[in-house]
């Protein structure tokens, strides 16, 4: 445990109200050392949250949380946050079933006023605190703290365009810059501009001349205006955000707290427009291992504090993202159309390793969902063959554009769809659930989940194959099964399945991922003395008809597994099942999915219990659809 004596005095945040500078900085201090701490033993988001820890301590000093609202975007900075806001007694819960989000999270504290997790949100949600208090009479302020990489995605402009005109009282926008991609050097210059232009004396002056020029005619108040704006743009930058309609301040030292909080005062005085403060920070700030590190430790598993090393397990089987990585590269090298696009997740969806093979052929578009997919159209529109990697929660932000703009024009776009299903300890903002039932909806679609690795890559050389429509292949979070994968693999057969395990009572037909757990529900059954057969679907659209009436007409009872939400799989199926009329002979169906609720965080095996989608589960499913006693088919 960290030695953090002023801390210990922190509950909430008006307990730093009286705080002088020396003393948030030593708060500071010390609430990056216990976030430190706290991280080691639970994992999580590290870089970032260490990166705002100034600014964090900075807002909650000078703003009145929680009746002024502060927003933060994504959410994965928030741990400082939620130190300061109550939730310090519970911080070693994060991610842990039962425990703290890693995200903001509107049902666990009221310091939360909006859930987040996917970015961009924070302005858009802020315009709408705002204007709601302006239609109410109120007078509390509202604030949201974006970083430069959500500001690559269109919807923070949407809502900058907007602002303006949707409040007519205080606003405020943090951008945090931490990685240089928009500040110039900053330093003490730059601090003392910034102090000017937000003070009292500057915004007296600015609006005794604004009552004069109100007076003038319309296109004498229209140049004084903008002679008031190219000046100080002039001296401090900030001109775009100046044509959206912003009070631009910045850019200024975020971990600079002698500045950082007279700044933020000043600004939260001005009332006549939005403000856009812009504040550069550094991810990691303040631990070693994390500011030596290439990505800053943005997330970790458990690690040793003094030496920074992550305790990450050792596996046989290599993780889902690197079969597709390296398999994706196999191709690439024999097809120089083969293109790869991502939005803002090289690493994640183990493009990098594509990148690094094939720099000219990787377009990581920033968090642009949306501009990726229709990118990727347009690659395919002029004859390449794009791979759009992005997962599976987050091409939830880009399906209008998978209709229109792929579907529609049966433009050949691969979709490889990462982190599908359920994703442990990141919950349910980054749980996969959606994607058999919004893309299994599209015309033309090929639609495919892998079992194994193997399958995976036969999935990919299938996609790629496929030059006259669209294609998608899902595939989970973590490691593979361990099965080998053949030095190129060929293609399958689109809209064809395989029976895995012969049997004569019941039929477990699972798609993608709980392939091994139905295996496991069908050793179960046979202790029991029910037969059961297991088949791989393989494709949720075209569905393998023959094999699923085949299935229907040889058993007793029929279960569909899937690790998809409700009306994904099991309703295609259920939906041929009786568009042939094999519900008439009286066929049980069971169809398991993904529960109707959004899951909390928690280990992989207990989720899976809780979803029903354990081998314990299925068997008992199957016991049920066929009359025999549930518990004489499931384990002990």
């Amino acid at each position: 445990m960290s030695n953090t004596p002023l801390l210990d005095t922190v509950k909430f945040p008006a307990d730093t109200r009286g705080f002088d500078i020396p003393q948030l900085k030593q708060l500071a201090d010390e609430v990056r050392a216990e976030t430190i701490d706290a991280v080691s033993v639970t994992g999580g988001h590290l870089g970032a949250g260490l990166g705002v820890v100034e600014l964090t301590v900075a807002l909650h000093h000078v703003f009145e949380t929680p009746q002024d609202i502060l927003i933060w975007d994504v959410g994965h900075q928030c741990y400082p946050h939620k130190i300061l806001t109550g939730r310090r007694d519970r911080i070693r819960t994060l991610r842990q079933g039962g425990g703290l989000s890693g995200f903001t999270k509107r049902s666990e504290s009221e310091y939360d006023p909006f859930g987040a997790a996917h970015a961009s949100t924070s302005i858009s949600a802020a315009l709408g605190f705002a204007a709601a208090r302006d239609a109410k009479g109120g007078n509390n302020r509202v604030v949201a703290v974006i970083g430069d990489g959500s500001m690559s995605a269109g919807m923070a402009y949407e809502a900058m365009n907007n602002a303006a005109e949707a409040t007519s009282g205080q606003l405020m926008v943090i951008l945090n810059d931490n990685d240089m991609s928009i500040a110039p050097p900053v330093g003490g210059m730059s601090a003392y501009l910034a102090k000017q232009v937000s003070g009292g004396t500057y915004q007296n002056i600015r609006k005794v001349g604004k009552k004069f020029v109100d007076h003038m005619p319309r296109p004498f108040r229209d140049a004084a205006r903008k002679a008031e704006e190219y000046a100080r743009g002039m001296i401090v930058g900030g001109t775009f955000f100046e044509e959206l309609g912003f009070y631009y301040i910045g850019p200024i030292d975020g971990h600079d707290m002698e500045n950082l909080v007279p700044i933020l005062k000043n600004a939260a005085a001005i009332t006549d427009r939005p403000v856009l403060v812009h504040v550069v920070t550094q991810k990691g700030k303040g631990y070693a291992p994390a500011e030596s590190s290439a990505d800053k430790l943005h997330a970790v598993v458990k690690f040793d504090v003094v030496s920074g090393k992550q305790a990450k397990a050792v596996s046989n089987a290599p993780s889902y993202t690197k079969v597709f990585g390296t398999e994706l590269i196999k191709h690439a090298q024999a097809d120089p159309t083969i293109m790869a696009v991502t939005a803002a997740m090289p690493s994640g969806t183990g493009l990098d390793l594509f990148g690094q093979a094939f720099p000219d052929r990787t377009f990581d578009v920033g968090i642009a969902e949306q501009h990726a997919v229709t990118f990727a159209a347009g690659l395919a529109a002029d004859g390449m063959k794009p791979v759009c990697a992005i997962y599976s929660t987050f091409l939830q932000r880009g399906y209008d554009q998978v209709v229109h703009d792929v579907a529609i024009q049966s433009l050949p776009v691969r979709f490889a769809m990462d982190r599908a299903g359920l994703v442990g300890a990141d919950g349910a903002t980054h749980a996969g659930s959606f994607d058999i039932g919004f893309m299994g909806a599209l015309p033309g679609m090929v639609l495919m989940a892998a079992a194994d690795e193997a399958e995976l890559a036969a999935m990919i050389s299938t996609s790629l194959a496929i030059d006259d429509r669209p294609s998608a292949f899902r595939y989970p979070r973590g490691e593979g099964v361990g099965v080998d994968i053949p030095e190129l693999a060929a293609p399958l057969e689109i809209g064809k399945g395989r029976i895995v395990r012969e049997g004569t009572s019941v039929a477990i037909l699972s798609l993608g991922t709980r392939l091994q757990e139905s295996l496991k529900a069908a050793d179960l059954l046979a202790a029991k003395g029910v037969s059961a057969t297991v088949a791989d679907a393989r494709f949720a659209k075209p569905l393998d008809a023959d094999l699923i009436l085949r299935l229907a007409r040889e058993h007793e009872a029929l279960i569909t597994v899937e690790e998809g939400a409700m009306g994904g799989f099991g309703a295609f199926v259920l939906q041929l099942l009786a568009e042939k009329g094999a519900l008439d002979a009286g066929l049980k169906v069971r169809t398991l999915h993904l529960p109707d609720i959004f899951q909390d965080q928690d280990k992989p095996e207990i989720m899976y219990a809780q979803a029903g989608l354990n081998a314990e589960h299925i068997a008992a499913a199957a016991s049920t659809a066929l009359g025999v006693d549930a518990s004489r088919a499931v384990r002990a």
